[in-house]
C-alpha cells in the first residue's frame, strides 16, 4: 500500500518533528524538512516512495496557489504591475548572471551553468505562502507585491521550461535561432495568454455559477468536493492542455471564484487539505536531500545558498528602492525572494534529462533550497529590526526614506478643506473605497493615506488628495496634515501592526478620535486598550459600520469632550 504507507510515514514523522521544533522555538516547517530527510532514500531505515511523496506535494501547490487566488484580484495584480514585472525579471536576470557565474567558474559547461543560475533565481511560491500567512501579511501591500512578484517568475519559468529543449536541441546542432524556435516561443505565450482569457471571461461566469448550484443543496460535502475538484481539475487541465504549471493554473481559478460570494466559505473549506499538503511539500523536499553534499562540497554548498539568501536579496531590495517604495516594502520583498523551491527542482530534473546540468548541480540546488526554506522564517522576523537599525545607523538611508518624492506630500494647490477639520483614510482597499465612495457622497473631506502607488496616482488623476507612504511613519501621517484632522479611520486590511500608528496619531494629535478595522476579537480589543474610539470587528458589515462611526464623528460634538464608541466584536 504505497500511497498508505508514504502518507502515514510523512504525516507521522513531520508531526513528531514539527513539534519538537516549536517547542525548540524553530518554524515547523524546519520539522517537516527533517522529516523527509530521514524517510529519503539517502539516509538508512525506512525509506519512502519519492515519486508518490512528490505528486502529492504538488496537490499541496496547487491548493496553495488556489487559496492565494481567492485572496487575491485582478485589480491587486495589476496594482502591482510596475513594481513586479521589472523586478522580477531584472532580479532573475541578475540571480541566474550570478549563479551561472558560480558554475563557470568550477569549470561547469555553459548550458549547465545558465539552468543552474535559472533555478537558483526563482523563488518559492508555497514557502512565501506559509511566510506571509503566519505573519498575517499576506493581504498586506507588501504581501501583495511579493506575491505579484513571483506570480510573473513563475510566468517566466513555464517558457524557460518549455524552450530548453528546443534551446538545448539547437546548441547541439550548432544553430542559431530558428523559424522553429520562434514558432516554438509564439505558441506558448499564445497557450498561456488564451488560458488566462478563458479564466478571467469566461470561468468568472461558470464557476460562481458552478458553487451557486451546489450550495442549493444544501449539502457541506458536496460543496467541498466541488471546491477541491475545481481547484485540481482545472491545475491539472492548463498543465495539459496549455502548458501551464498547475501552481498558476489553480492560482486563476482562485482568481475568478473570487467573484463570487462564496469566495470566503471556498477559502474556509480547504483550508484543512491546503494544510495538510503543503505539509507534504517540505516533506518530499527533505526527501530529496543528500546529507553527504555537507560533506563532500561545503564551500560549493556555502556559495549556493549566499548566492540564494544574500545576493538576489540584495539585487531585489536595490531595485524596490530604485522604484522609489520604501524601505520596509524593499525588506520584505528581499526576505520573500531568500529561498527556492518547486520551480528550481523541476528545471533542474529537466537538464539531467537533457544531459546539460552536472549530476552534481541538483544536489546543490536541493542543499541550497533546504537551507533557505529553514532560514528563510529567520530572515522575515529580522525585517523590521533590521529597518529600525539601517535607519539608525546610515545616513544614506533616512536620506532615501525622506528624499524627494511627488506622492510622499500634498501638492500645493490642494484645496483647504482637506487640510483641517477633514477625515485622514488609511488604506484604500474593498473597505477604504466604499468609505470613501459613502464620504464624498456626503461632501466629506478626507484625505486617503496608500502604501501602493500606483493607486494613489488614480486617487489624483480622480482629483482626490492622496499620500503615498506607510502611515505608521509620523512623516506621513504630518503630510496628511493629521494634526488638524477630525478624524483617523484605519480600513486597511493589514491594521495588525496599528498600535503604533494609533501612538503616533495622538502624539500629533492628542484628541483625535480613531476608528481601526481590525483582524479579528482579540486585536480588537488590544487596539481599543491603545486609544481608538472605535474598533470594527470584519465579522460585521466592515464600511457599513466605519461609517456609522464616520457620520457620528464628524456631526458637532458637545465641548465637554470626545463620545465613546463601544467595541464591535
Amino acid at each position: 500500500m504505497p500511497l498508505i504507507v508514504t502518507l502515514a510515514t510523512a504525516l507521522g514523522f513531520a508531526l513528531v518533528f514539527g513539534f519538537i521544533a516549536s517547542r525548540l522555538r524553530l518554524p515547523a516547517l524546519v520539522g517537516y524538512l527533517v522529516a523527509g530527510v530521514l524517510i529519503g532514500p539517502h539516509t538508512p531505515g525506512f525509506v519512502a516512495d519519492v515519486p508518490l511523496a512528490t505528486q502529492l506535494a504538488e496537490i499541496g501547490v496547487m491548493l496553495l496557489m488556489f487559496g492565494v487566488g481567492l485572496h487575491f484580484s485582478v485589480g491587486d495584480l495589476l496594482a502591482v504591475r510596475k513594481i513586479a514585472l521589472p523586478g522580477a525579471v531584472v532580479q532573475m536576470a541578475v540571480a541566474t548572471a550570478m549563479g551561472a557565474g558560480l558554475a563557470l567558474a568550477w569549470g561547469w559547461p555553459l548550458a549547465g551553468a545558465l539552468v543552474f543560475g535559472i533555478s537558483l533565481s526563482v523563488a518559492s511560491t508555497v514557502v512565501l505562502l506559509r511566510a506571509l500567512e503566519s505573519r498575517g501579511v499576506l493581504e498586506s501591500h507588501n504581501g501583495r507585491i511579493a506575491v505579484g512578484w513571483l506570480v510573473v517568475e513563475d510566468l517566466a519559468m513555464v517558457l524557460v521550461l518549455v524552450l530548453l529543449p528546443a534551446l538545448v536541441g539547437l546548441a547541439g546542432s550548432g544553430q542559431g535561432l530558428t523559424v522553429d524556435l520562434w514558432l516554438t516561443l509564439a505558441q506558448t505565450l499564445l497557450a498561456v495568454t488564451t488560458f488566462v482569457a478563458l479564466m478571467l471571461l469566461g470561468g468568472r461566469r461558470v464557476l460562481p455559477w458552478l458553487l451557486w448550484q451546489i450550495s442549493k443543496t444544501g449539502s457541506r460535502e458536496l460543496f467541498t468536493l466541488c471546491v477541491m475538484a475545481v481547484a485540481v481539475s482545472i491545475a491539472y487541465g492548463a498543465s495539459v492542455l496549455f502548458g501551464v504549471s498547475v501552481a498558476l493554473g489553480a492560482f486563476f481559478a482562485g482568481l475568478v471564484l473570487r467573484e463570487s460570494e462564496f469566495a470566503h466559505r471556498a477559502a474556509e473549506e480547504s483550508l484543512p487539505f491546503r494544510d495538510a499538503f503543503a505539509v507534504l511539500f517540505f516533506v518530499s523536499v527533505g526527501m530529496l536531500f543528500d546529507p553527504m553534499v555537507l560533506v563532500e562540497r561545503p564551500l560549493q554548498v556555502l556559495a549556493v545558498t549566499a548566492i540564494i539568501m544574500l545576493g538576489k536579496s540584495v539585487a531585489a531590495a536595490a531595485l524596490v528602492l530604485v522604484l522609489r517604495y520604501p524601505l520596509n516594502t524593499a525588506l520584505t520583498v528581499s526576505a520573500s525572494l531568500a529561498q527556492i523551491g518547486e520551480f528550481s527542482f523541476i528545471l533542474a530534473g529537466l537538464g539531467l534529462a537533457l544531459g546539460v546540468l552536472p549530476v552534481e548541480g541538483q544536489s546543490l540546488i536541493v542543499a541550497g533550497a533546504l537551507l533557505s526554506i529553514a532560514l528563510n522564517p529567520l530572515l522575515f522576523s529580522l525585517v523590521e529590526p533590521a529597518r529600525r537599525w539601517i535607519l539608525a545607523r546610515s545616513a544614506l538611508a533616512r536620506r532615501l526614506e525622506a528624499r524627494d518624492d511627488p506622492l510622499a506630500e500634498l501638492p500645493l494647490t490642494t484645496d483647504q478643506k482637506f487640510l483641517a477639520r477633514q477625515v485622514v483614510l488609511v488604506g484604500y482597499g474593498a473597505v477604504g473605497r466604499h468609505v470613501a465612495a459613502s464620504m464624498s457622497a456626503a461632501g466629506i473631506p478626507f484625505v486617503v493615506v496608500e502604501q501602493n502607488r500606483e493607486r494613489v496616482e488614480a486617487l489624483r488623476a480622480q482629483g482626490i488628495p492622496a499620500v503615498s507612504g506607510d502611515a505608521g511613519d509620523p512623516a506621513v501621517l504630518v503630510q496628511a496634515h493629521i494634526a488638524e484632522a477630525s478624524l483617523l479611520v484605519v480600513a486597511a486590511s493589514d491594521s495588525t501592526d496599528a498600535r503604533p500608528m494609533i501612538e503616533t496619531a495622538r502624539t500629533l494629535n492628542p484628541s483625535i478620535p480613531i476608528v481601526v478595522r481590525a483582524p479579528n476579537a482579540e486585536e480588537a480589543q488590544l487596539l481599543a486598550g491603545s486609544g481608538a474610539v472605535g474598533v470594527v470587528h470584519p465579522k460585521e458589515a466592515m464600511a457599513d459600520a466605519i461609517l456609522r462611526h464616520v457620520n457620528a464623528r464628524m456631526q458637532p460634538q458637545p465641548a465637554s469632550g470626545l463620545p465613546q464608541v463601544p467595541v464591535h466584536t
